[in-house]
């Protein structure tokens, strides 16, 4: 038996993410009491491999193969649900990305498993094995019991510290056929921004609302996310106005994130919006209305214009940073 989490790589290399995986894996393991399988599929750099053993997996596979190169879901599907087979694993766990909703799904088809969507905790109980997640855009916390003999998990991002567990493991690299046939994704044309923090794997966000008052006004917002190492952001409204490009429009129809860190400037916080937001771990709001529905899911709040407050946090920034 074994507990077996997938550590999605980026062109050889791991994010935050994947050690916040394998962290909350090996605590779940402890409490099972057997082992964590990493498993990566594509070619991942060997160092980085190394760093998942730093965090509790007694093993760490990469399997590699010419069907890897990039994701297909019924391909990495398959090949995840055999391992989980061949290995024993009464618990799967993925992060609950995009790639953790596209997979998540597809191996609970092949392998009978319940699923636990979005769990922000350690399971309460393993018998039941009960997980606990954020419900209704996190107004709301639900108790899931998961019936099934093997059972999936997808853990909300930065809903767990990373702990440093070494266990000395050695990576396993392992080349294996793939049956063309499986794969059906075709890559045309490839993008890929440069010299800009992607908003979905920022730490830290800046984001605006109409409280901006107008896109003129944006710079001194740029500034802050730029002195913070972070992203820019923003609401529906904002980037529905031309002032914002769409891929910062954050909310339930837009990106869905969970920074360490999420910096609201004049905005009120409708229901969309937070849906968005809700799992990041610090959320601070700027905002001239005291009822803003904001400041319920801010940790903490200035009531105030935006356009006040924000050249004198820049400046205290700076100050710091000298």
């Amino acid at each position: 038996m074994s507990v077996l989490v997938y550590t999605e790589n980026w062109d050889g290399k791991f994010k935050k993410l994947s050690y916040e995986l394998v962290s909350y894996a090996s605590s779940v393991a402890e409490m099972m009491k057997t082992e964590v399988v990493a498993l990566t599929l594509g070619k991942a750099d060997d160092d980085e491999l190394k760093k998942l053993a730093k965090y509790g997996a007694s093993r760490i596979i990469n399997l590699i193969g010419n069907g890897l190169t990039l994701l297909d879901n019924q391909t990495f599907a398959k090949i995840i649900a055999d391992y989980a087979l061949e290995m024993g694993s009464k618990l799967i766990i993925f992060s609950n990305n995009i790639t953790g909703k596209a997979l998540a799904p597809r191996l609970s088809v092949r392998l009978k498993a319940g699923i636990g969507s979005g769990v922000s905790k350690l399971p309460l109980s393993l018998d039941p094995f009960t997980v606990y997640k954020r419900a209704y855009s996190g107004n709301a916390y639900a108790h899931v019991v998961i019936k099934t003999d093997i059972r999936i998990i997808t853990l909300a991002q930065n809903s767990f510290d990373l702990i440093e567990k070494p266990t000395g493991a050695s990576p396993e690299t392992l080349v294996i056929d793939i049956d063309g046939s499986l794969v059906k994704t075709v890559v045309t044309e490839t993008h890929k921004q440069t010299g800009k923090i992607l908003l979905t794997d920022a730490d830290i966000v800046v984001s605006g609302g109409r409280g901006m008052k107008s896109p003129d006004n944006w710079a001194p917002l740029v500034e802050l996310a730029s002195l913070l190492n972070g992203a820019t952001a923003c609401s529906r409204p904002v980037s529905d106005e031309g002032w914002r490009p769409h891929e910062e429009h954050t909310g339930q129809t837009g990106k869905i994130i969970s920074p360490n860190l999420y910096l609201a400037f004049g905005i009120s916080g409708a229901t969309q919006h937070l849906a968005g937001i809700s799992s990041s771990k610090y959320i601070v709001a700027i905002n001239t209305d005291k009822d803003a529905p904001i400041f319920e899911a801010a940790q903490y709040g200035i009531v105030g214009d935006a356009m006040k407050v924000l050249p004198k946090l820049v400046d205290a920034v700076k100050n710091l940073k000298k």
